[in-house]
């Protein structure tokens, strides 16, 4: 064991050396005898693969009034499999030094495998066994179900947590995007095994399945592991549609007894394929992608000291797309702080960045983009998130071009474009003074937990 733990870490520090221009070119799109589609990137200098994969629909797929279903899916496919109980599976992946994991994102079902290539056949077949034959058995899903409910419970005190599902709750209402990727205490207490089965049986399909493979394994022999892998699966999905919605505007305060209030903003987004994303992009990296050089970042925390750090992002959904940001500051000066954010919001849409705040971003984004790409996983992740936003095989390539060619004309219209109502959703959980007969909302001891907005 430790000669292949050795191997195996050796063969990820191989990997920290490639940089990303030398596997452009090498992407190439595998379409394995049963026809199943796969990008690979190839290369042989280490013995390691890595395999990254998602089927369409996460948690957006999830029962209709009972949230947290495709999560605990997740928390179970190694659990037991086949003729292996969760004891004997979890076994097998320790002596073959398997990593599996599995995830269940807003829009995407995430899995994903690394293994050694001396072991490539046996790791197949393990995932084929999660995939395919999941057993569910009544221990470890009971156990796992306690494990989700505690975490849940926990999460109910936890203010940026409160916050963050606030925000999702307010800005989709009745749609699933505004529901717990996790679920509530309630709703995780009556998943039954017949719920985790059907989801499996409706999304775990081929034509909902994007894969990316890296490392020490050909074209060919991908393809047959493919199919042995993923082609028992139901060929169709059968996916709830998800209407599109623009997020909802409003004003929340939480009160809760926080030394300091969590802060979060937003409004709505640009959406991936819109020929401006790139360029909304570049922007946000100025007013607050960029941390220590966003201009948030200097007159909240620089300037004036009043939280420790502060950022925005793009949020693009399949149905939907938002811009939002957070921070913490202390609770009597939390107005300030709401205050500022408003006003660097609204002054970057009036008048755009700078020729210099434009030349930095667009100098630390195409710089910066080799990080992507410093560990076999990382790489597999990238291809397959390009794969799921429907962009070219050779996107990698041209990234950075696009990225150098945005204008600062683009820049002060985008600008105002997406951040004219950039702040127009203010969610704050912490002490809130009252005043009158209108109150707070209080924060209920049961609200679950949101992982993404």
């Amino acid at each position: 064991m430790p000669l292949i733990v050795a191997r195996l870490g050796l063969a990820l520090l191989g990997l920290l050396l490639i940089v990303p221009a030398s596997y452009a070119a090498k992407i190439e799109q595998v379409v394995s005898p049963g026809g199943i589609k796969a990008w690979l990137v190839e290369d042989h200098a280490v013995p390691v693969i890595a395999l990254n994969f998602a089927f369409g629909g996460g948690a957006a797929q999830d029962p209709a009034g009972k949230p947290g279903v495709a999560n605990m899916l997740s928390a179970l496919l190694d659990e037991g499999a086949g003729n292996l109980d969760s004891e004997a599976f979890q076994a097998r992946l320790d002596a073959l030094s398997l990593s599996f994991n599995f995830d269940a994102g807003r829009d995407q079902f995430y899995g994903s495998v690394k293994t050694l290539a001396e072991n490539r056949d046996e790791a197949f077949a393990m995932l084929a066994l999660s995939l395919q034959s999941p057993r569910f058995d009544k221990e470890p899903v009971e156990r796992i179900r306690a494990q989700i409910e505690s975490r849940v419970k926990r999460s109910s005190t936890d203010p940026d947590t409160v916050a963050m599902l606030a925000m999702c709750a307010s800005a989709y209402p009745n749609h699933p995007y505004g529901q717990p990727v996790d679920g509530t205490e309630a709703s995780v207490a009556a998943i039954s095994v017949d719920d985790l089965k059907a989801y499996r049986d409706r999304i775990f399909a081929r034509d909902n399945l994007k894969i990316a493979i890296v490392g020490a394994i050909d074209a060919k022999t991908a393809g047959a592991l493919i199919d042995k892998t993923f082609g028992p699966l139901a060929a169709r999905a059968e996916r709830t549609p998800v209407p599109d919605v623009a997020p909802k505007m409003a004003n929340l305060d939480i009160d809760m007894p926080n030394p300091q209030t969590i802060i979060r903003f937003g409004g709505p987004g640009i959406p991936r394929h819109d020929p401006d994303f790139m360029t909304a992009y570049v922007v946000n990296h100025i007013l607050g992608g960029g941390t220590f050089s966003s201009r948030l970042y200097e007159e909240v925390r620089e300037k004036r000291g009043l939280a420790y750090t502060i950022s925005s992002t793009l949020v693009p959904l399949e149905s939907s797309s938002a811009f939002a940001g957070g921070t913490a500051t202390r609770a009597d000066r939390a107005d300030e702080t709401v205050g500022i954010i408003k006003s660097e919001v609204a002054r970057l849409a009036k008048d755009g960045p700078t020729a210099e705040e434009l030349a930095k971003a667009k100098s630390y984004l195409i710089g910066s983009y080799a990080l992507r790409f410093d560990s076999s996983m990382k790489i597999a992740r990238q291809i397959l998130g390009i794969q799921i936003d429907g962009l070219p095989i050779d996107y990698v390539e041209k990234r950075n071009a696009i990225i150098a060619n945005v204008t600062l004309d683009d820049a002060r219209r985008v600008a105002k474009r997406f951040l004219a109502n950039g702040t127009d959703m203010i969610v704050r959980v912490g002490p809130v003074p009252k005043s009158g007969p209108e109150e707070a909302v209080q924060a209920e001891a049961t609200v679950p937990l949101v992982k993404h907005l």
